[in-house]
């Protein structure tokens, strides 16, 4: 029975680590990330991959610096380290020890959106299709041999939240699928071309901020891209509002951008973009307020929102 030691952080990592749980492989050890504090209470909160692990009944480590204390994942003499959205680099001590190397579950179609928000990126850049990666690793960030590659089409009306599940479950069947190949010597890999790769490195709040300068399809995009974390926003009155959702409007209208041009049935605030066409924000969020619909925002705030007036 092969030894896998798994290594992953977020809620995309959960469903492969489970898999790998029910399969016919002992699962000798689950690396994370340690605990963080979230939320203003700052309270000290375990990755999801760590509770899976604890219910699971696999130990679990937490190095802050992996570089510092690979040896106790070579301890466990591992034959394979499957990683999948970890957050740190494998030093080259572990890339070598096991017998069947080191393989990652990336969620997008490489040498495409290497980083970490290829999911964010894929809906962010418009792509109307994308996917999952399996790799063998290199010390470069997402830059291994490629062994295996899923595709799956990006709806136009997709989220990040959405695609996030949907490449999670694709990456865990094609590695399902990878792994026997992988230990029968069945796999020839092929290097990236590097001339094509992308990137999409973590959302920083300048790429939340809305730029209502940009086409309609482009806003729209980064809506959706950033839907459910980590929202895009805009303000209005000087005070930030975050927007949850919209749909495209192909009018055109003789507008400026980030102007308010319609209101619509009470129920949607159109607002222009660069290219004179606008977005329909549908579901909003005022500062120190919850999430909600823009009906239920017009109720307390109607007198605020004219036609005319600027977001941005």
């Amino acid at each position: 029975m092969k030894r896998i030691v798994f290594m992953g952080t977020p809620d995309f990592s959960v469903p492969i680590l489970q898999a790998l749980t029910e399969s016919d492989y002992e699962m000798a050890l689950v690396v994370t990330q340690p605990d963080r504090p979230v939320g203003r209470k700052r309270v000290m909160t375990p990755p999801p991959v760590k509770v899976a692990a604890e219910q699971l009944n696999i130990p679990v480590f937490q190095p802050e610096k992996l570089r510092e204390h690979y040896q106790v994942i070579l301890d466990y003499k591992p034959d394979i380290i499957i990683t999948a959205a970890y957050g740190q680099l494998l030093p080259n001590e572990l890339l070598e020890a096991p017998e069947f190397g080191c393989i990652n579950v990336h969620a997008s179609l490489l040498p495409e959106l290497r980083g970490g928000a290829p999911i964010h990126y894929a809906i962010i850049q418009g792509k109307e299709e994308t996917g999952v990666t399996i790799m063998y690793m290199a010390e470069k960030l997402d830059a291994g041999d490629i062994i295996s590659q899923r595709r799956i089409p990006i709806e136009h009306d997709e989220h990040a939240g959405s695609l996030h599940d949907k490449l999670s479950e694709l990456g865990k069947d094609l590695l399902l699928d990878t792994l026997p190949d992988i230990f029968e010597g069945k796999i020839k890999a092929i290097p990236q071309d590097e001339t094509k790769a992308t990137f999409a490195s973590n959302i920083t709040r300048r790429d939340e901020k809305i730029d209502w300068s940009k086409s309609h399809i482009e806003v729209y995009n980064q809506i959706r891209g950033l839907n459910p974390w980590p929202v895009a926003f805009t303000t209005f009155n000087n005070k930030t509002v975050k927007i949850w959702w919209a749909e495209l409007d192909e009018k055109t209208y003789d507008c400026h951008p980030g102007e308010i041009v319609d209101v619509v049935n009470e129920e949607a605030i159109v607002v222009c973009c660069g290219n004179q066409k606008a977005v329909r924000i549908t579901e909003i969020q005022p500062a120190g307020k919850k999430r909600m619909t823009v009906k239920a925002f017009l109720l307390g705030y109607r007198d605020e929102i004219e036609v005319g007036k600027k977001m941005g």
